[in-house]
């Protein structure tokens, strides 16, 4: 089973992170969350104390599908699945549409955070493919030549350097939580997680049945846009929402706003409008 941490009480809501980050990434963020529900954060394969967990995103899904059911009461039960609230970020976004698509019964609810429904064209796919395969070899070679720690450091200093997170500050960016993860996960990471290791998923979001929230920073000129899609999509039992003054990683640069979408789609009644 991958590696999670648990906290609060109350309906089970899974937090699945994205790419770098960990369970221990989601600063303020996950605290609000669980004020209310049992938040269960999981550690991808390639990250945290799952490290080591070699995976695709169809076989990501069924290890955080496992997760999410694991220990749940009688009142989660729907058959034999066992149901939870599934929020995932970025590349933990592309493995929630994975699961709710491939275990339905198991979602009782969708939130996905700044994700996508995959690369369409495929040459851009493909080209998207070499360049995580290249950015995965110059991770390792770095760990070879500078050491370990130094190469993760230089590696996740570029990361956050990109104009995707432009508007992240260095204490938001959760740096101390990333540090947590290895060369050899995020590089195994990249190359079988990695976008352009996604089969297109636009045609199928029809088939998504449960209520889903889709989220985006408004200043997010990438994503923002990619969730009106993908509501539009989905269809009448999906909503949008764009978060006012954030970027890519909404969640980490507005908690207390972002929380309030969740748990106001949830249907916390302790909580009001954002």
């Amino acid at each position: 089973m991958l590696a999670h941490r648990t906290t609060g009480r109350g309906p089970r809501l899974v937090l699945v992170h994205g790419f770098t980050q960990n369970a221990r990434a989601w600063g303020p963020f996950a605290d609000l969350l669980a004020a209310h529900h049992q938040v269960v954060a999981v550690d991808l394969p390639g990250h945290g104390g799952s490290d080591g967990v070699v995976a695709s995103l169809p076989e990501a899904a069924d290890l955080v599908a496992a997760v999410g059911a694991a220990g749940g009461g009688r009142d989660d039960r729907i058959g034999h699945e066992v149901r939870a609230d599934y929020l995932g970020y970025s590349l933990g976004g592309r493995v929630a549409l994975h699961l709710a698509l491939s275990r339905p019964a198991s979602v009782r609810r969708l939130v996905v955070v700044g994700a996508t429904a995959g690369i369409e064209d495929p040459d851009e796919r493909a080209r998207r493919r070499r360049d995580d395969d290249a950015a995965a070899d110059r991770l390792e070679r770095a760990a070879r030549d500078i050491g370990c720690d130094a190469a993760l450091d230089a590696f996740l200093h570029r990361w956050l350097s990109q104009p995707l997170f432009a508007t992240l500050t260095p204490v938001q960016a959760e740096l101390d939580a990333r540090l947590g993860n290895t060369v050899a996960g995020l590089a195994s990471s990249l190359r079988t997680c990695g976008t352009g290791t996604q089969a297109p998923l636009w045609d199928r979001l029809r088939d998504l049945a449960m209520p889903v929230l889709v989220v985006a920073g408004a200043l997010d000129e990438r994503y923002a846009p990619i969730a009106r899609r993908m509501a539009q999509a989905i269809g009448a039992n999906a909503q949008v929402a764009l978060v006012p003054g954030a970027g890519h990683a909404c969640h980490l640069e507005r908690p207390a706003y972002t929380a309030r979408l969740v748990e106001s789609f949830l249907g916390d009644p302790h909580l009001g409008d954002p």
